[in-house]
């Protein structure tokens, strides 16, 4: 078992600009100001934030450059940031707006190689790989891109391993048929995949309780847990959630 402290990490999606939330990557609904909810975010000390901007991808344009600007110059946790980044320039841009880290999904697949160049360039504890998964009739999972509109045929623990080999630093794994539900974790294949590779998972897809966000690092092995749903629509906060894995044992950051 590993002694770092279990993350805790709320993801807004982005789109034109508004935080939103759907369910299985569809029928979204605004949620928001995106810098705004990052402020409460901050306020309530979370381990770090994920941005990601769900319709960069398909719509071939950049990511939100002035939104992450300004959420980097109002808040101090780290902020992770993605969506619709296809190049090395698009890196340094989004380094230089305030990133601390780096997400990429599609472009990973489509070129691979991407991933060992931007560990290299940028240092691999700064480059993070999203993959977002269906699962089959046969119980396979199959790796999705462009905002999970589009399968590709690669299994999502093959490609995990990959992502792992060329010199990914962290992993975020989403359940596409699981986002959303708040039914919980896709438990049995988390713990297979952080199993299998080197580098950190966070368990994204299906957070609805404080239990569920447990069992993501008790039986998921997960080295962070992801949830929005649960922030934007329960009572619950990343206040409530780290004084819950505290209370029942789990090593977080108090």
């Amino acid at each position: 078992m590993n002694m770092l402290k279990n993350r805790i990490i709320p993801i807004l999606l982005l789109k034109n600009g508004r935080c939103v939330k759907g369910k299985q990557f569809a029928n979204f609904r605004d949620t928001g100001a995106p810098v705004s909810a990052a402020k409460v975010y901050d306020a309530q000390r979370v381990d770090e934030l994920v941005f990601l901007d769900i319709m960069a991808s398909r719509e071939e344009r950049e990511t939100l450059l002035p939104i992450i600007t300004e959420t980097a110059e109002e808040c101090f946790m780290p902020l992770t940031v993605g969506g619709g980044i296809k190049t090395i320039e698009d890196m340094k841009m989004l380094f230089t707006a305030g990133a601390d880290k780096i997400c990429i999904n599609t472009a990973a697949v489509e070129n691979s190689e991407l991933i060992r160049q931007a560990s290299e360039y940028f240092g691999r504890a700064n480059i993070v790989v999203a993959i977002d998964y269906r699962e089959g009739a046969d119980g396979a999972r199959e790796v999705c891109t462009h905002a999970g509109t589009q399968p590709t045929g690669l299994d999502a623990l093959v490609w995990a391993q990959k992502v792992d080999a060329l010199g990914a630093g962290e992993i975020i794994l989403t359940s596409i048929d699981r986002e959303g539900t708040m039914g919980g974790y896709d438990l049995s294949f988390i713990q297979k995949v952080a199993d299998s590779v080197s580098i950190p998972v966070i368990a994204h897809g299906g957070v609805g309780t404080l239990a569920h966000l447990k069992e993501g690092i008790t039986q998921g092995h997960a080295s962070g847990v992801a949830a929005a749903s649960i922030f934007h629509f329960t009572d619950q906060s990343p206040i409530k959630a780290r004084s819950y894995l505290k209370d029942n044992h789990v090593n977080v950051r108090v």
